[in-house]
C-alpha cells in the first residue's frame, strides 16, 4: 500500500476503535444512554471500515492477469467506496433511528459516570489516532490545504481515516454534550438529540467520502504537477517536437497510464521514430516513476489541420480540447 504511512494510520485507528467500541458498549449497558449505543455502533462500523481498507490494500497488490491486464490497483478505490456505504447505513442511519426512538420514548440515564468516563477515555484515544493520521498525511500533503488533500489525494486510505477520526471526535463531543445536558436538566431527550446530531454528522461524512471515491473509481487524470513533468519529458525539441494531445489516467494510486499523440519530424525513418518513442518513454518514467503504462503514437503536426479546430476526429494532426501544445 502507498505507503506504510497509510497502513500505520489504519492500524492505529483500528486498534483505537476496537478498544473504544467495547468500552462504549459496556457504558451503554450500565447507563441506557442512546448516545452511547449510537457511538458503540459508530466505533464498530469504523473498525469494519479500517478492516475493509486493509483488505483493499492487500487485494490491490495482485499481479495483472489476461482478464485484468492493467492490474488491480483500483481495488483500493472500491473498498474505500464500501467504507462510505457502511458509514452511511450502519453508522449514520442507525444513529438517527436510535435518536428518534430516544426522543419519542425517553429513558432516564442510570450510572451516569459510566458514559461520561468512557466518553472522556474515547476522546483521548481518538485524539491519538487522529494525531497519527495527521502525522502520516503531512509528508504527502505538502503545501496543500487539508481540504485540497482530501479532495485530490489519489490514495484513498489516509483521507478516509482522517475524515473518520475527525467525525469520531466531533461525534464524541456531541455525545458528551447530550449526556451532560440530560444530566443537568434531568431530561433524557437531550441524549436523543445528541444521538440525532451524531447520525447527521456521520451521513455528511459518508456523502463526502462517497463523492471523492466515486471520482477515483470513474478514473482521474494525473495531477497538474505530474502532467507538467510528463509533457516536459516527452518533448525533446529534436526528435519529438511537440505533444498534439495527451491523456492520463490513474489505474491505481501508484500506477499511471499515459497516452499521447506526439509530433515527429516528417523525414524521420521508422527506426528513428521508434528510437524517439523509446527515449521519450524512458524520460517519462524517470520524471514520473508511477507512469508505468505509456502509449505514444507518432504523427506529423499540421498547422492547417490544427487550425480547423480541436475536434480529434476532424483534425488528426491537430490538438484536442484541453491540449496546451
Amino acid at each position: 500500500m502507498s505507503a506504510s504511512g497509510g497502513t500505520k494510520a489504519i492500524v492505529a485507528a483500528l486498534a483505537a476503535n476496537l478498544a473504544i467500541a467495547v468500552a462504549k458498549f459496556v457504558a451503554f449497558l450500565f447507563s441506557g444512554s442512546s448516545s452511547m449505543l449510537a457511538e458503540s455502533v459508530h466505533s464498530v462500523a469504523d473498525s469494519g471500515n479500517q478492516a475493509l481498507l486493509l483488505v483493499g490494500g492487500k487485494k490491490a497488490q495482485r499481479e495483472a492477469t489476461p482478464q485484468h491486464p492493467f492490474g488491480y490497483g483500483r481495488e483500493r478505490y472500491v473498498y474505500a467506496f464500501l467504507v462510505s456505504i457502511v458509514l452511511f447505513s450502519v453508522g449514520g442511519m442507525f444513529a438517527i433511528y436510535e435518536g428518534y426512538e430516544k426522543i419519542k420514548h425517553p429513558h432516564e440515564l442510570e450510572h451516569w459516570y459510566w458514559p461520561v468516563g468512557v466518553l472522556v477515555f474515547a476522546i483521548i484515544a481518538e485524539s491519538f489516532s487522529f494525531r497519527t493520521a495527521i502525522k502520516e498525511s503531512n509528508p504527502l500533503r505538502g503545501k496543500k490545504s487539508w481540504k485540497e488533500f482530501v479532495r485530490h489525494a489519489k490514495a484513498p486510505e489516509l483521507p478516509v481515516v482522517l475524515l473518520e477520526d475527525l467525525g469520531a471526535l466531533v461525534g464524541l463531543v456531541l455525545a458528551l454534550l447530550g449526556v451532560g445536558l440530560a444530566l443537568i436538566t434531568g431530561d433524557s431527550v437531550w441524549d436523543g438529540i445528541g444521538t440525532l446530531c451524531i447520525g447527521v454528522l456521520l451521513i455528511l461524512i459518508a456523502l463526502v467520502l462517497a463523492a471523492e471515491t466515486k471520482s477515483l473509481l470513474l478514473g482521474e487524470a494525473a495531477g497538474g504537477e505530474e502532467v507538467a513533468k510528463i509533457e516536459s519529458a516527452i518533448v525533446d525539441g529534436d526528435k519529438v517536437t511537440r505533444i498534439i494531445h495527451m491523456r492520463t489516467l490513474h489505474l491505481g494510486p501508484e500506477e499511471l497510464l499515459v497516452a499521447a499523440k506526439i509530433a515527429v519530424q516528417h523525414d524521420n525513418t521508422a527506426a528513428e521514430v521508434a528510437a524517439a518513442i523509446d527515449a521519450a518513454e524512458a524520460r517519462v518514467r524517470k520524471a514520473v516513476p508511477i507512469a508505468r503504462v505509456i502509449y505514444l503514437e507518432p504523427d506529423i503536426y499540421s498547422e492547417s489541420e490544427a487550425a480547423k479546430g480541436p475536434d480529434r476526429d476532424a483534425t488528426p494532426g491537430g490538438p484536442t480540447p484541453g491540449a496546451e501544445h
